[in-house]
């Protein structure tokens, strides 16, 4: 049996009561027994963790590295700025998919640049919840890799997946 970590970054706690015009009224228990469910239908074991804190997220990207084959991720805000959750997901071998529930690029300007995404092996945005279960797919389908540095200037979308020939866009996971 695989074994995926979903993992959410800071105030995605408060989903469901944070902007729910943008993140919709369903909590992040919805999300991870979503999640869950969809994993086991699968054959795959899917482990939950939210933190709001930088350093807690970095030691347990650094345990997953002996203990999953998959990470599905939605860094939140540290997304823009978090230099060291980069480094700590370029620094493990488990393929990592950076996941946003809103299409982050139709939102402000500070937020259309992810600087964990070029470590990651694919990126979804703007699919809601459902974006978690595609990550779950693309993890079982053996995407491995890095998007890299520019992949946002090379190639446009919402679902981004590393190849051999570089970052390309997808129309479904």
């Amino acid at each position: 049996m695989k074994k995926i970590l979903l993992m959410n970054g800071p105030n995605l706690n408060l989903l469901g009561v944070r902007e729910p015009g943008i993140y919709g009224s369903n909590t992040l228990s919805d999300l991870e027994r979503m999640v869950e469910a969809y994993g086991q239908e699968r054959d795959v074991q899917v482990t939950s963790f939210q933190s709001n804190h930088e350093g807690v997220l970095i030691d347990q990207l650094h345990a997953a590295r002996d203990a999953y084959d998959g990470i599905v991720y939605n860094p939140g805000a540290h997304t823009h700025y978090s230099y060291a959750l980069r480094d700590a997901i370029g620094s493990i071998d488990v393929p990592c998919v950076e996941v946003h529930i809103s299409d982050v690029d139709a939102r402000e300007a500070f937020r259309h640049v992810s600087v964990t995404a070029p470590a990651c092996a694919a990126q979804i945005k703007g699919f809601g919840f459902d974006g978690y279960c595609k990550a779950v797919d693309l993890l079982l389908e053996g995407v491995t890799g890095r998007l890299g540095e520019g992949y946002d200037q090379r190639v446009q979308g919402k679902i981004i997946v590393a190849s051999p020939e570089g970052p390309v866009a997808r129309e479904t996971a």
